[in-house]
């Protein structure tokens, strides 16, 4: 299977039109479908649903494209990192991040170090702890930035200072607003939003084994789309100060949870891994600027 394949079936993916997906890649459209054959003759399995005027991926069709999103951003990374073995001064470096209000920390080294190195370039994803430390560990990125306690065996870690508060985001007019603080009691009975990994593993912390006398009435990664259900009247979410507005003209506001409960916030990245120069002088630069952040272990 060559990457090149991988390339056309990607972009025939999302075009969902073989013909617009040749021109866009410069071939004919029988070299384009005869790839495709020999691509589904290779896997044993059918990719492409045919219609008269689109293509429609099949299950394995899916699959292959989540796996293929993964090949060709190693292949495009690794491309890079051989391209910037030889430039100190210039190059790329791929960032997973959390959703907190403690990546401002992150931001203002990312703004220092381009001062001082304008050729660096910084692509940043955004996911959940597990999402981010599945593509850390492929590869594919090369800081993690989670709120979830890390595997210091595995990783080299930089936390954070300060942390991220709980509490409850909710509409303005509703009775829970009028309290100064969310205790356990108030929750009972109630529609709750939260994070999968925050229900999973930082309420716990707070209200122990009782979290199971709690009604989770939807999940979401991300915690502005939950705002949006909470403002619809359709439950209260469980998150982060600072992360969704809550000014007078949002219609919403930010109780913090009693009694209160923080998460903190770790910068990962693999122990002996191999970093092109720009990325090695990132970590001096990180360590450097937030000289005042514990590091929790001896770094290689």
């Amino acid at each position: 299977m060559e990457i090149r394949t991988l390339r056309y079936f990607m972009t025939i993916a999302r075009e969902e039109n073989m013909t617009r997906a040749a021109e866009i890649l410069h071939v004919t459209q029988p070299t384009l479908s005869r790839q495709m054959q020999a691509l589904e003759s290779e896997l044993g399995k059918k990719l492409f649903r045919r219609h008269s005027f689109s293509i429609e991926l099949t299950e394995e069709g899916m699959l292959l494209r989540k796996r293929a999103e993964d090949l060709l951003s190693m292949a495009d990374k690794i491309s890079e990192e051989f391209a910037a073995m030889d430039d100190i001064i210039g190059g790329n470096i791929y960032f997973g991040c959390a959703e907190s209000y403690q990546i401002r920390h992150l931001a203002r080294v990312i703004k220092q170090f381009k001062q001082q190195y304008p050729d660096f370039h910084y692509h940043i994803t955004s996911g959940d702890t597990e999402q981010v430390t599945e593509k850390l560990d492929k590869g594919i990125l090369d800081f993690a930035v989670i709120v979830q306690p890390p595997d210091y065996e595995k990783y080299n870690v930089l936390q954070m200072p300060g942390g991220d508060n709980w509490g409850v985001i909710m509409p303005a007019g509703s009775a829970l607003a009028e309290k100064n603080q969310i205790q356990f009691e108030d929750l009972q009975g109630l529609p709750l939003f939260c994070s999968e990994q925050g229900w999973k593993y930082d309420l716990p912390r707070w209200c122990g084994n009782r979290i199971d006398e709690l009604h989770l009435e939807g999940s979401f990664r991300l915690s502005y789309n939950g705002s949006v259900f909470a403002r619809e009247g359709l439950g209260y979410l469980l998150t982060f100060d600072h992360l969704i507005n809550t000014s007078s003209e949002s219609g919403l506001v930010f109780r913090p949870l009693f009694p209160a409960l923080e998460t903190k916030m770790y910068i990962i990245w693999k122990k002996r891994q191999i970093f092109t120069p720009i990325a090695e002088r990132f970590i001096e630069e990180l360590k450097h600027n937030l000289s005042e952040i514990a590091v929790l272990h001896p770094i290689d």
